[in-house]
């Protein structure tokens, strides 16, 4: 056996080791019950949930008529809008109107301190926010009645930051299924590992804060010396020898219809800003899909007489095994349809990371912006 066959082998098992490892630890995280804090500590804990809303989508309706539901006693809502004449501030008014019984209001106006239009628009928000709990939830994120409950319990000695990755839910369409198989058993699957490793990167769908760190770190101004917020928080709260932690269940994001367009368009945003945030970890993503370990398993094969796609064929076959037995047990987006899709998408991703190499500029809700456009001051 030659050298290039036992390195073939070697890093043929190792990946696929660490596959059955991380879609493990999800399978454990997403079976845990539901963890909540005593209703002392709920009543004890007064939280504000910032919600900025930019546009009209087809689901922030159900989305944003969540945050009404939420069975913590002591909280209250603030949407964020840049413009008086957003499509989403009539929909905000109508349900204020709805549930006069929860506290809520709604912000209007642009900051433009920074070159991030999220954060301009939040920066408002948490001027005017009083309890010293502040959730930041994008507009699409689907909570469910536990959603502070849950937040507040992830929120441990040694944390700065309670996240939750998007889990997508609904989706209609090839690319919408293409769009799953990003979000869920792959992106899902490394951040809930990386976390239980101790090394958990925030995300800015939930985000969930102690208000005086975050003031003490230099206020919200300081999460534009990244160009994302999240990879900001990650290394304000890293720098205050302190953790990112996600919940055990991430959030739904339900997707409907998407475009082959808008899919690939918001993965190369994402690889960019990765690419831009945090590199080293960026690099490694070449080997984290199963293209790779498949081609060495085709090699080795044959070195010992074996069809080469047969050997694809059986390394696939447990690789998809693995992250459908995780989709099953998180109760995540699954159909016949879902293999293909998390084929396609090991597929896509060589080229997704070399177009992550491939440009600094993308477009966010119609702002055109640059991975090399950062430092807001703090």
């Amino acid at each position: 056996m030659d050298a290039l066959t036992v390195t073939a082998l070697i890093f043929t098992a190792s990946a696929l080791l660490v596959h059955l490892l991380t879609t493990g630890i999800g399978i454990v995280r997403t079976l845990k019950p539901n963890r909540a804090p005593s209703r002392a500590r709920w009543n004890a804990e007064p939280v504000t949930i910032l919600r900025p809303i930019c546009g009209l989508d087809p689901f922030d309706e159900a989305t944003l008529r969540t945050t009404f539901h939420l069975d913590h006693p002591n909280y209250e809502i603030i949407f964020c809008s840049a413009r008086e004449h957003d499509p989403a501030v009539p929909l905000v008014r109508a349900l204020m109107q709805q549930y006069p019984g929860i506290r809520s209001r709604l912000l209007i106006g642009d900051d433009r301190s920074t070159p991030n239009p999220k954060l301009n628009n939040l920066i408002k928000g948490w001027n005017a926010a009083t309890t010293p709990w502040v959730i930041m939830a994008d507009s699409n994120v689907l909570m469910p009645p536990t959603y502070i409950g849950e937040m507040l319990a992830a929120f441990r000695s040694g944390t700065g930051l309670v996240c939750s990755p998007p889990v997508g839910s609904q989706p209609d369409g090839a690319w919408a299924e293409m769009e799953c198989a990003f979000l869920n058993t792959y992106q899902a699957r490394w951040q809930l590992a990386a976390d239980a490793f101790g090394f958990g990167f925030a995300q800015g769908k939930s985000m969930l804060w102690k208000k005086s760190d975050l003031d003490e770190a230099g206020g919200i101004g300081a999460l534009a010396l990244e160009i994302a917020e999240d990879a900001a928080a990650t290394k304000i709260v890293r720098q205050r020898g302190l953790r990112v932690r996600l919940v055990d269940r991430p959030y739904a994001q339900p997707l409907g219809r998407k475009t082959a367009a808008q899919v690939w368009q918001r993965q190369v945003r994402w690889a960019r800003l990765r690419r831009s945030t945090f590199i080293p970890y960026y690099l490694l993503e070449i080997l984290s899909g199963s293209l790779a370990p498949a081609l060495a398993a085709a090699y080795a094969g044959a070195s010992f007489g074996l069809n080469p796609v047969a050997s694809i064929a059986a390394l696939w076959v447990v690789w998809y095994g693995a992250e459908a037995a995780l989709a099953k047990s998180a109760d995540w987006h699954m159909t016949l349809a879902s293999p293909a899709a998390w084929l396609a998408r090991d597929l896509a991703l060589p080229v997704l990371w070399i177009q992550g190499f491939m440009g600094n500029r993308f477009t966010w809700r119609g702002n055109e912006m640059t991975v090399a456009t950062a430092g807001g001051k703090p």
